[in-house]
């Protein structure tokens, strides 16, 4: 049984905040982080220890321990990917991929959100199998899926934007911001798609459906994409947004409106 302080946390504001009971349920896998510092704190390779063992699998242990020191620059985020991509390399067992998926914590779901984005070098199979990634109910599995397919929406994008296009009309809020989000013109610790910082009109079949989404979580990303793409087409997203302005009184669209102005009207 997990102590009710421990599932009801809000999680620590820093790493040094972080409670060591915390950090012991986090690395064995029994919990989700409860944020971004949590999951930073996570010791990625005890946890997956614990997790080979588990499966049988220990003799693994070593290609990660290696695979992940071998990083000149590690993070959490590199580690993520590192492992997922090894996992890829030492095996193609689907019941594997099911575990990681299905699992308690949302570290190994993450791993299997690289493992399984990476496996696929067609876009369009590439977005069907990380559909299920995107729609996590954890923030951190999500923003996986995003790293684990921008590259390959960059390298097709017009394949990408017309597949997503079709994502938009999800009823589920986290499909429907990963469409958006995943093809933001510059966006946050990914590849920028410069294809859509010259010309953002591209994307703006992902866009104008979700105008007055009722979702705060899609319209942060509705007004951030716009936002990246004022910063070289400032006269096209004003443009936009006089429009919108004009076409919808929402408080939904005067949200995103003032956030997609905000480097404009600084």
């Amino acid at each position: 049984m997990i102590p009710e302080h421990i599932l009801n946390r809000k999680g620590a504001r820093s790493l040094k905040d972080l409670d060591q009971e915390v950090i012991d349920y986090l690395n064995k896998g029994l919990i989700e982080t409860a944020n971004l510092m949590e999951w930073l704190a996570v010791d990625q390779l005890v946890l997956l220890k614990k997790l080979l063992d588990t499966l049988g699998k220990s003799e693994w242990y070593d290609n990660f321990y290696q695979a992940v020191s071998a990083q000149k620059k590690p993070s959490a985020n590199a580690n993520t990917k590192i492992i997922g991509i090894t996992f890829l390399q030492l095996t193609t067992d689907a019941n594997i991929v099911e575990h990681l998926s299905n699992h308690a914590s949302d570290v190994p779901r993450c791993w299997a959100a690289y493992w399984i984005g990476v496996k696929e070098t067609d876009i369009t199979k590439r977005l069907e199998v990380i559909k299920p990634y995107a729609a996590d109910s954890h923030f951190g599995v999500r923003e996986v899926a995003i790293f684990a397919t921008k590259e390959a929406i960059v390298h097709d994008l017009d394949t990408a934007i017309t597949i997503l296009s079709k994502w938009i009309s999800s009823e589920d809020e986290n499909i429907r911001r990963y469409a958006v989000e995943t093809t933001r013109p510059i966006g946050v610790w990914t590849k920028k798609i410069d294809e859509l910082k010259e010309k953002p009109e591209k994307g703006i079949a992902l866009l104008e459906p979700l105008k007055s989404d009722p979702s705060k979580y899609v319209r942060d990303a509705v007004g951030n994409w716009l936002n990246d793409a004022s910063k070289t087409r400032p006269d096209w997203v004003k443009n936009i947004c006089n429009r919108w302005k004009n076409e919808s009184s929402t408080k939904e669209t005067s949200y995103i409106i003032k956030k997609a102005l905000r480097t404009i009207n600084k």
